[in-house]
């Protein structure tokens, strides 16, 4: 089995560098997609309160056998609670439906700039959170240079991680590098562009080169580049693909070939202008 290499936070934390996603994943289906996971050698989850599917994670996590000090999981505050009291209550709950006593790492989801709540109301209940010791760090979620320098200069905990849309057709090279010179690790969702950047000639000719699906390509690259990954598959054969990226290298041209596809297409919402909340 390989081994996962660990990316340490601003804090001390260390963090795998792979995880496994359970974006859309169905609540009936989660437990047994993260318990096979886990069986592959996956030890790091994310999760999220909108969701739906905590509590599949944390039956997986019980269920595994696997001491819960080995597996790091992640979930993300609902954008319905942004509110101090109701995000102080919405990670009680997260804590209640996953099973656990401490969360490795909990998230903003968005930043959501045009609700009627401060995302620095919402960041200093976070703070309260870290503090009380049931989360191992804290962190943001889609949150753009000057949502970050805001929080810089009003609060008082900088964020550990900063989960971005980032895959070859979306570098965000600016922000990874802020991220970076800011002590932030940058998490990079939807990894592969929902599939989008599988077809791309340049990638499918890197692949057969190496011998390896252009999945494994592109989530090798993003390893290379320093961020965390989590990609999410219910097959238990992509699952096994995406966790092997750990016995091959892309050379310095390959890596430049990636970057260089970048169009600032985003598949997701821009997070300067995204204000849902659930019903």
């Amino acid at each position: 089995m390989a081994t996962v290499p660990t990316i340490r936070l601003n804090n001390g934390v260390e963090i795998p560098q792979l995880g496994f996603g359970v974006y859309q994943v169905p609540p009936e289906d989660t437990a047994d997609a993260v318990s096979t996971a886990l069986e592959i050698g996956y030890r790091h989850i994310d999760t999220a309160e909108m969701y739906g599917n905590e509590k599949g994670v944390g039956e997986a996590v019980a269920n595994s056998g696997i001491d819960r000090g080995e597996v790091f999981v992640t979930s993300k505050l609902n954008n319905g609670f942004h509110r101090r009291d109701d995000a102080l209550r919405a990670f009680d709950q997260s804590l209640a439906d996953l099973g656990l006593e401490y969360l490795d790492l909990f998230l903003v989801h968005w930043p959501l700039p045009g609700i009627d709540v401060d995302y620095i109301e919402t960041w200093k209940a976070m703070e309260e959170i870290y503090a009380s010791g049931r989360c191992r760090a804290i962190g943001v979620s889609n949150f753009q240079t000057h949502h970050l320098r805001r929080l810089f200069s009003e609060t008082q905990v900088r964020p550990a991680v900063n989960q971005i849309e980032v895959h070859p057709y979306l570098t965000q090279e600016e922000l990874r590098a802020f991220d970076a010179d800011h002590e932030i690790v940058t998490e990079a969702w939807s990894p592969i562009a929902q599939g989008k950047v599988l077809d791309d000639p340049a990638i499918v000719a890197i692949a057969e080169r190496l011998d390896r699906t252009p999945a494994q390509v592109v989530l090798r690259w993003h390893v290379q580049r320093g961020d965390v990954v989590f990609p999410k598959s219910v097959s238990r054969q992509r699952m096994q693909e995406n966790f092997e990226l750990f016995d091959f290298q892309l050379g310095t041209g390959d890596m430049a070939t990636l970057t260089g596809l970048d169009r600032g297409e985003r598949t997701g919402p821009d997070p300067d202008t995204f204000n849902y909340i659930p019903g």
